[in-house]
């Protein structure tokens, strides 16, 4: 059956607060990238709730909802549902924005866009050298250099594809920053440059700076400013030609003389840096690096070594930490992925398990990242251990990476080095190592239905069940505590009885039980709320304290899942009460009837109560 893409765009457009609530979307190659105008208008659980959405990530006004491999067609749909203009990147009014976040989204913005020119071209480089050295092509040869030529051009004009995105993300005139930064690779300017050119009495510093990438980035950062006050100061009828003009009196010359310098040695300071740390640390430098990229990913902070990436592989030819590091990390992600569906019974998870770890042998992470290892913690710990000792293997044999792009068997060619045939070698041996380990690590680690016991002294042990209530109707206390009636539960949605009839209890330990014999319709994924089809035909929803799905789960232990036989009086739960307590939740427990209105309630009085002991009978009313 096909999927709805235009309903999945539809439905995430919608809880993003509309067209007008986005300034800027892109995609990579599994998320959704929206720029958001106002925060308060994205509905993050209901975008988690849609069909198609893998997850959702949101940093600053960065919201990333993750999709997978159908990305492209969801995206392709959300361009014909509107134009993203509606704002400026500015947070909403009154929202401070933290300046991490800033710089993060700003970086995004300015580098995601380049990844695929410059991954496609590098990769292509790396088939021509893997093939001259084999003896399929000739390096003198014509087809070669065509395709040689076209492939390093996406490198050679990177500042100028820089302006583009940096013009893109300020907002600015996209052309003539264009022609602004495309003047400093200009022959006739590289040979002046040579030369030894002087302007106003200063010398002008001679970079090459084709592949170069921060001073386009200050050059177009200062063209803002520049078009932005001299549009505000322009007589109207002249703009068209004046303002343009102006900025490239400005701005060339400036950049040539100050912000070409400046951003060259920024980028050198960069990699010096780096280079230092791994001098000075080594190979375990990438070991580290590998074992923390799921939480760097999972927060969208890895963005910020994309360009000591590029700015290294163009600067140097070659970068030996990050994309090294990303290998091991990929590859384990891929073998826990298999470990899982290997060892899982949940014939869902087998299936989500195979496809995310597919995908991560081929370099793509975020289905398994945010469908099975962010999900299940053994089975991170097992990518975690995986991505250190494939980390290890990479960095002692000084793995080289050629091209800037995710790490995947797919991409293995840009490990190939014409002057050291054993790096792609050592490539492949990381990526068996990281593959090996990570597999055999989960497949040792991972259990189904983990179920994580509390750390403090509110651990229960296990215990009999109590006494069993009858089949006829009669529902009895899923816990100890105090029976209130539900009017006087603190949220109108139970206590208008809006989900249906029912009691509820405050409790006095941290254990939920049955209340009636049934089968579990549903354990909820933030565990703080089951539903129950009794086998007297009510429909019992048990909500294990307020507003406590904001958790994500923390602090609750389900006992049983989906689809499972209890009985009356059958552990259930078990919840960290003095933790919840002291977090600040109301922990009272609704127990509704949700269909009450095909049943007659008789409810209990409101008192202490022990578990088993009556809260309602239920009868079925006639007609």
């Amino acid at each position: 059956m096909a999927k709805d893409y235009k309903g999945i765009a539809q439905a995430v457009l919608k809880e993003v607060g509309g067209d007008s609530n986005v300034s800027h979307l892109e995609h990579c190659s599994t998320r959704l990238r929206f720029s958001i105008v106002d925060t308060g208008k994205v509905d993050k659980e209901a975008l988690k709730k849609i069909k198609g959405v893998m997850g959702v990530v949101s940093s600053g006004n960065q919201c990333q909802v993750v999709i997978g491999n159908d990305v492209i067609e969801v995206y392709d749909e959300l361009v014909k549902m509107g134009n993203f203009q509606g704002g400026s990147n500015a947070p909403a009014s009154g929202e401070k924005k933290k300046i991490g976040a800033a710089v993060l989204d700003f970086i995004v913005g300015i580098f995601q866009p380049l990844i695929p020119a410059i991954a496609g071209a590098g990769i292509l480089k790396a088939f021509l050298s893997l093939f001259t050295l084999i003896g399929i092509m000739d390096s003198t040869g014509t087809l070669y250099t065509i395709l040689y030529n076209a492939a390093d051009a996406a490198l050679y004009f990177l500042p100028v594809m820089v302006a583009v995105t940096m013009s893109t993300k300020l907002g600015c005139n996209r052309l003539v920053a264009v022609a602004a930064v495309g003047t400093l690779i200009l022959p006739s300017i590289t040979t002046l440059l040579g030369e030894g050119a002087t302007l106003f009495g200063f010398t002008i510093q001679n970079i090459a700076y084709s592949y170069q990438v921060f001073p386009a980035i200050l050059s177009v950062a200062f063209l803002y400013f520049v078009e932005k006050y001299v549009t505000k100061i322009s007589p109207k009828p002249i703009r068209v030609f004046f303002v343009p003009m102006v900025c490239f009196i400005l701005v060339v010359p400036v950049t040539l003389l100050i912000l070409g310098p400046l951003g060259y040695n920024i980028g050198q300071l960069l990699t010096t840096v780096i280079l230092f740390l791994y001098d000075k640390l080594g190979w375990i430098a990438v070991a580290i690096l590998a074992a923390i990229l799921p939480f760097m990913i999972a927060t969208g902070m890895h963005k910020a070594l994309v360009p000591y990436a590029v700015s290294s592989i163009t600067e140097m030819g070659s970068e030996l930490l990050y994309m090294p590091a990303s290998l091991a990390h990929n590859i384990s992600e891929g073998g826990a992925c298999l470990a899982v569906a290997v060892k899982t019974k949940d014939t869902d998870l087998r299936s989500a398990a195979i496809s995310a770890g597919i995908s991560g042998i081929f370099g793509i992470t975020e289905p398994a990242l945010y469908g099975v290892t962010l999900l299940h913690k053994r089975a991170l710990a097992g990518v975690i251990i995986g991505s250190f000792v494939g980390g290890l293997t990479v960095g002692l044999t000084g793995l080289k990476a050629f091209v800037a792009m995710g790490p995947g068997l797919a991409g293995m060619a840009m490990f190939v080095d014409v002057e050291n045939a054993m790096n792609i070698v050592w490539g492949f041996v990381g990526f068996g190592v990281s593959l090996a380990v990570s597999f055999i690590a989960t497949l040792i680690l991972y259990k189904d239905e983990e179920v994580a016991e509390p750390t403090d002294g509110n651990k229960t042990e296990a215990v009999s069940a109590p006494k069993t209530a009858p089949s006829d109707g009669t529902v009895v206390s899923p816990m100890e505590g105090e029976l209130i009636p539900i009017t006087e539960v603190d949220d109108e949605v139970f206590s208008a009885g809006i989900l249906g009839e029912g009691m509820a209890v405050v409790p006095s330990k941290g254990e939920l039980y049955a209340p009636a014999d049934g089968t579990v319709d549903t354990v909820f994924d933030s565990k703080h709320a089951i539903s129950i089809m009794c086998d007297n035909g009510a429909e019992l929803l048990l909500h294990v304290g307020l507003e406590t799905v904001k958790l994500e789960g923390k602090h609750y232990y389900p006992q049983v899942k989906n689809g499972q036989k209890v009985k009356a009086g059958q552990l259930l739960m078990k919840f960290d009460l003095d933790e919840l307590k002291k977090e600040g939740f109301d922990m009272v427990t609704p127990i509704v009837i949700t269909n009450s209105t095909e049943f007659t309630l008789d409810t209990a009085s409101k008192g202490r109560v022990k578990v088993g002991d009556r809260v309602m009978t239920l009868a079925a009313q006639e007609g």
